[in-house]
């Protein structure tokens, strides 16, 4: 078994409970897409196809970082293990967002996420929009050394992948007709544009989070007070 890092919760990468965490989540994460591939609707046969959901981008990016958790806790190799959670930065919050997003506005309506027609029962629902959190939000607190990104870095993270997914979902418009989302189709474009960039900044703030709630969990200290005080990290550079 790897050594962990000083600060982190659970041995990882390790052929434990982290490989247990990991390979439960590729199966979750592959139970979701086995769903996905037997799920036929007008959007499956469109251009960009089931890619035009931000869920399904963020479950395949969420199955890439448990894969490669996975091969690093057999290998115990240093070098995934690292790439593992160079990936996790940027997965993990976007999980968070995506499920702060789709129940927030299921709450309101859930015809703005979905039309009547496609809405999920709950089991797959769960699958898509909550369980890559939980497993991604579990393996960062308990299994991954904590993070160093800044809120600066954190929200230019933030905006360029909430643009792309913009520039992508428009791009499929042009190609289809429709949005993937019904929500898309409702907004003017400068509406759309206050959307993804209040996106970007509750993708900053999911960041932000799961970095106190890491410091709160493993009882560092530093982390829960720079989350919180400086979370640029320029007090800290001076």
């Amino acid at each position: 078994m790897a050594g962990r890092h000083p600060l982190q919760r659970l041995a990882s990468p390790s052929r434990q409970l982290s490989m247990i965490l990991h390979l439960a989540g590729i199966a979750s994460f592959s139970a979701s897409f086995q769903f996905l591939n037997g799920w036929e609707t007008p959007m499956s046969a469109s251009f960009g196809g089931h890619y035009q959901f931000l869920t399904i981008l963020g479950l395949s990016l969420a199955q890439c970082t448990f894969v490669v958790g996975f091969l690093a806790d057999i290998t115990l190799s240093p070098q995934l293990f690292r790439l593992k959670n160079i990936l996790s930065v940027c997965s993990a919050p976007l999980e968070v967002l995506i499920s702060i997003l789709y129940w927030g506005l299921c709450a309101i309506d859930k015809s703005l996420v979905f039309p009547p027609e496609s809405q999920l029962d709950f089991l797959p629902d769960f699958g898509f929009h909550a369980a890559p959190a939980v497993f991604l939000a579990t393996d960062l607190l308990l299994l991954s050394p904590p993070w160093t990104v800044n809120a600066y870095s954190a929200l230019a993270l933030s905006e360029v992948l909430a643009f792309s997914y913009w520039f992508w979902v428009e791009y499929c418009f042009s190609h289809n007709g429709w949005y993937p989302y019904p929500i898309f189709g409702i907004l003017s474009t400068w509406q759309r544009a206050l959307l993804f960039t209040f996106s970007a900044s509750l993708m900053t703030g999911s960041t932000m989070l799961l970095k106190w709630t890491y410091g709160k969990v493993n009882g560092v200290g530093e982390f829960k007070r720079e989350a919180v005080t400086d979370p640029t990290g320029i007090r800290k550079r001076e």
